[in-house]
């Protein structure tokens, strides 16, 4: 089996490691920039942007590539998917028209709203800055403040936390007005991930994500500082019935999806905030999280391959689909000034991780030596039979690493953890 990853992050080094698993699949890798971890993987990289869909389909073809995973959401939006299986690559990623359940923030909450979807919150659309801020006025309570395109992660800030309503609006105008503003959601946020053929979702183990930059959910939102799941591949504070509501707002969604003839084939991403009253969605992504692709793809033991070939082909098979039951501990080491001013060029030095897995993300290797960029460096992900194994293991290798680099501590703690069923016990 031929198969073309796109991507040069960590989600996608834990792609390509997740598919050499398999006997008899080559790997084929295309990325922006050469990420080492990746480049060991496959038979051959080729440096080109992800969104450049001309090179990355003739570099598809000319491998003879039969499959491809595409990681990233910028080429979902420029139709990577569209233009491979034009020319005979099977794809396990959405087209560009099922991927705007991620790209238009718009598209997402009308689609829940006409076909009555569960767990959409109060929302209002709007292309005018001003009259988003007016809205604000009379709203008389916070928001999400969401821009309606793609903004890697970094671009939602919430009225209360990050500013009051005079910033508020001054963040709308910078954005040009084109805004989703919804109310604010309280409680513990937790993120579902399914493989989807077009039919039928299987779903994946519960992760909690980390946004803010510093130890205490303090600071910007980032593109994620690091995760953890459990060793039932639950969370103590998402009891069934929330577990399966979230299950369910994600099969009606895919199913509204099909009813307008759009055929979802892929990963889907639920991100849901755990209210007093059950999950919320906060937003679907059209494809693995970064980090959490790291936790659940570290304990996949199934068939990669084959889970690839029933996306793409219609027909996964669940039976493919296995994930060790043991706890994950995702710790992200980031250069420093990250991510509002972010130092690249600074040597780094990794010791022995142990058990511990090292996924590259955003940093450059030359002669033997690694060296920081502008985003995310690299992720250790530690495992366990508790999550007190899987973070000690995490922490030590995270520890290890030398040079101008940081990470926070408190990810995957047993006293992170505790604070989150305590606030769940409180709003409930």
């Amino acid at each position: 089996m031929r198969v073309l990853v796109v991507g040069g992050g960590g989600r996608e080094h834990a792609i390509a490691r997740a598919l050499a698993q398999n006997d008899g699949v080559t790997i084929f890798s295309v990325m922006a920039k050469k990420n080492p971890g990746i480049a060991a993987l496959s038979e051959v990289v080729c440096i080109e942007k992800e969104t450049n869909i001309d090179a990355v389909t003739l570099f598809a073809t000319t491998c003879d590539a039969e499959y491809a995973f595409i990681g990233p959401e910028a080429p979902l939006e420029a139709g990577l998917v569209d233009a491979l299986e034009s020319q005979g690559v099977r794809c396990a990623g959405p087209c560009r028209e099922a991927a705007l359940i991620e790209t238009d923030k718009a598209f997402c909450r009308r689609l829940m709203e006409e076909e009555n979807i569960a767990g959409c919150p109060v929302y209002a659309v709007f292309h005018d800055a001003e009259e988003a801020c007016g809205f604000i006025d009379t709203y008389g309570g916070d928001l999400a403040i969401k821009p309606i395109g793609l903004t890697g992660g970094k671009g939602v800030r919430i009225m209360g936390e990050h500013f009051d309503a005079e910033g508020a609006k001054e963040y709308i105008r910078q954005i040009n007005g084109d805004v989703v503003l919804e109310e604010r959601l309280c409680g513990e946020e937790f993120t579902l991930q399914t493989f989807v053929d077009g039919n039928q979702l299987v779903p994946m183990p519960l992760v909690q994500d980390h946004k803010r930059a510093y130890e205490g959910d303090i600071g910007p939102n980032t593109g994620g500082m690091g995760s953890y799941s459990l060793p039932d591949h639950r969370l103590p504070f998402v009891t069934n019935d929330d577990y399966e509501a979230a299950l369910s707002i994600m099969r009606a969604v895919v199913a509204a999806l099909r009813k307008k003839e759009i055929i979802y084939k892929g990963i889907l991403y639920g991100q849901f905030m755990n209210t007093a009253t059950g999950p919320m969605v906060i937003e679907f992504n059209a494809r693995f999280g970064d980090p959490e692709a790291m936790n659940v793809l570290s304990l996949f033991d199934g068939d990669f391959s084959a889970v690839i070939r029933g996306i793409a082909d219609s027909a996964l098979s669940p039976e493919c689909v296995s994930f060790a039951p043991k706890a994950t501990v995702c710790k992200y080491l980031v250069p420093e000034g990250y991510p509002d001013a972010p130092h690249a060029g600074d040597p780094i030095a990794i010791s022995a991780a142990g058990e511990t897995i090292v996924y590259y993300a955003n940093v450059l290797e030359e002669d033997g030596k690694l060296f920081t960029q502008t985003s995310r460096t690299l992720a250790f992900v530690g495992s366990g039979r508790t999550l007190a194994e899987a973070e000690a293991s995490a922490e030590k290798a995270a520890a290890s690493v030398k040079g101008a680099v940081r990470y926070r501590k408190d990810i995957g703690t047993e006293e992170v953890l505790a604070r989150r069923i305590s606030h769940m016990k409180e709003i409930r």
